[in-house]
């Protein structure tokens, strides 16, 4: 049996030991976490949602019509007006047919991969993919082959070198730890060339890309023709909770058929997707918080060029700092924590190994004194 209390010893010796921190107020950019008031950027509420008072009455109304738990999965009798609603309004506001509610991203990505494919198949993912699509790949028995970050004609070469047996080419639209956006135009076109699935998780554009916020498809001028498979998570610039996937009418029977994750898991609260029907309304009637949210980015970049800082190439909330060593990213962190200032180390395996960052994360709830707080803080340790 493992001496598990000797492993996490070593997690700590070498850095890589994680703790919660507790917090006591609701998300917004300056929070109580574990006693004292931080100002903070790690949260993924890009566009200020989360404690929206539109939102929370729209839950509030929800319980009191709905109560609090839906009872059931979505297949016994736990699918209601409000999941259903909020369904077709999904799948109207991104230009898909239809739209298929789950309950995270994770369960998502597992529930489509694993419902389509099986042993002899493939699955092509990009190598900083999010652990849910590797996951997801494993979980269907198909086999997992990894191309190069962002890099098309690795995957092309990879393709034009496989046999038989479906394929799937997945990817992040933004991905989590780099804040870049994947060449999706070029992997519609190799999708399309070598007849393969496309399935693209679109969890941190979904909101804050295209001029509407329908995300990284609309970033590009793509369409349901173009990405056959589309990942949406709502507790990230939506505010509140659950994801979904859209596609066709016959690739969402499927999934109500076959996908796992969303046959055996009790339907989410009616009352949080009342809540997500008002946060939907919100993002599609506010395109301020979407344009703010570019003017905070532009200052901090313009300010981080300025000190020297090494930035990642990002044009989306997340802005990672790129420090390499992972105790220097974590003295780091906990140098920005004593100034009041919440932002977390991000260290393998979560990123590869030397390319320990700060994961530097804005919402529409900033201001930009809030900005300049954190360049001086930075100014400061250089």
């Amino acid at each position: 049996m493992k001496d598990l209390r000797h492993e996490l010893e070593q997690r700590k010796a070498q850095q890589l030991y994680r703790q919660r921190r507790i917090g006591d107020s609701p998300q917004g950019p300056e929070m109580r976490i574990d006693g004292e008031t931080v100002l903070s950027f790690c949260s993924n509420d890009y566009l200020g949602l989360a404690n929206h008072p539109e939102v929370v009455r729209a839950l509030q109304d929800g319980a009191q019509r709905w109560g609090v738990g839906s009872g059931a999965a979505h297949l016994v009798n736990g699918h209601s007006a409000a999941h259903h609603a909020l369904e077709e309004e999904l799948a109207e506001f991104v230009g898909y047919p239809r739209a298929l509610l789950f309950s995270t991203g994770y369960m998502a990505n597992l529930g489509a991969i694993g419902a389509l494919l099986g042993h002899g198949d493939r699955v092509y993912e990009d190598r900083y993919n999010h652990a849910s699509l590797l996951d997801a790949a494993r979980y269907s028995g198909a086999r997992l082959l990894r191309y190069t970050h962002g890099d098309s004609e690795d995957l092309r070469q990879r393709l034009d070198s496989q046999g038989d047996g479906e394929r799937l080419i997945a990817t992040d639209g933004v991905f989590s730890m780099d804040g870049d956006i994947a060449p999706l135009p070029e992997l519609a076109a190799i999708a399309r060339q070598t007849q393969s699935w496309l399935l693209v998780d679109d969890a941190h554009g979904f909101g804050v890309l295209g001029a509407q916020g329908r995300g990284s498809v609309e970033h590009f001028g793509l369409n349901a023709a173009d990405i056959p498979i589309l990942m949406g998570t709502l507790g990230k610039a939506f505010g509140t909770f659950g994801a979904f996937v859209v596609g066709s009418e016959a690739l969402i029977e499927t999934l109500i058929q076959q996908a796992r994750t969303y046959i055996y898991t009790t339907a989410t609260p009616p009352a949080l997707a009342e809540a997500t029907r008002a946060s939907l309304r919100l993002v599609r009637q506010e395109s301020w918080r979407r344009e703010k949210l570019q003017t905070l980015i532009a200052r901090f970049r313009s300010g981080a060029a300025q000190l020297g800082l090494r930035l990642m190439d990002s044009a989306t909330p997340i802005q990672p700092l790129l420090i390499g060593a992972t105790d220097m990213s974590v003295q780091l962190s906990e140098y920005l924590r004593a100034r009041g200032i919440l932002v977390p180390a991000m260290r393998p395996p979560t990123v590869p190994e030397g390319t320990a960052r700060l994961r530097i994360t804005f919402s529409a709830a900033h201001e930009e004194a809030h900005i300049d707080r954190l360049l001086d803080a930075l100014e400061a340790v250089q």
